[in-house]
């Protein structure tokens, strides 16, 4: 059992609340409304700490939140969107993934949920089919502890590289906006990983 920090408390971050408590996990989530004075206690107490808000947010974090998070596990599950939804603002060259990792000096960043809708985030699965999820990360135990709580939660869970691979990661939620919106799918898809 771990102890859990979630700071988002929207659509992924109250799911990822409910999955990980249901696993047996200690979880406090905490919104934009706690005192950073508050979130850095309990970032301190956590041994994982998930970041579930807009990835606009990471960087306005109060120095005493980043300061609590240097030597911890971070998984980011943010997505460099832009305000409509439609497009990303960073690729290419660097990642949100990685821009996360600069904006969080020390940490132990892993990229992971960040690929699948909120919706799927409750069973891992769209009818019964595991959803791919690629996790990216630098250090080994981000990336080991990810890949945990991953397939804890139902996920067919990836080691998908290092961190800058984030940049191939995060266009696969954009590819499923457009199609879940503009192309009319809805949000009932995902992907998931056939092997031979």
């Amino acid at each position: 059992m771990s102890n859990i920090l979630v700071i988002g408390k929207g659509n992924v971050g109250a799911a990822l609340e409910d999955r990980f408590a249901a696993a047996g996990h200690q979880v406090t989530a905490v919104n934009s409304s706690v005192a950073p004075a508050e979130v850095a206690r309990a970032a301190v107490a956590a041994d994982v700490v998930v970041l579930a808000v807009p990835f606009v947010a990471v960087a306005a974090l109060d120095a005493a939140i980043k300061a609590a998070l240097s030597g911890k596990v971070v998984i980011d599950a943010t997505n460099p969107l832009a305000p409509d939804f439609v497009s990303l603002t960073i690729g290419h060259t660097t990642s949100g993934g990685e821009e996360v990792a600069k904006a969080l000096p020390g940490a132990k960043v892993a990229k992971a949920f960040n690929t699948v809708f909120a919706d799927h985030l409750a069973t891992g699965a769209v009818d019964g089919a595991k959803l791919f999820l690629p996790i990216a990360a630098d250090d080994a135990e981000a990336k080991k502890t990810a890949l945990a709580l991953a397939t804890e939660l139902g996920f067919d869970a990836v080691d998908a590289g290092p961190l800058a691979n984030a940049r191939y990661l995060e266009p696969t939620i954009e590819l499923l906006i457009q199609l879940a919106f503009v192309q009319g799918q809805g949000t009932g898809i995902g992907l998931t990983l056939v092997r031979g």
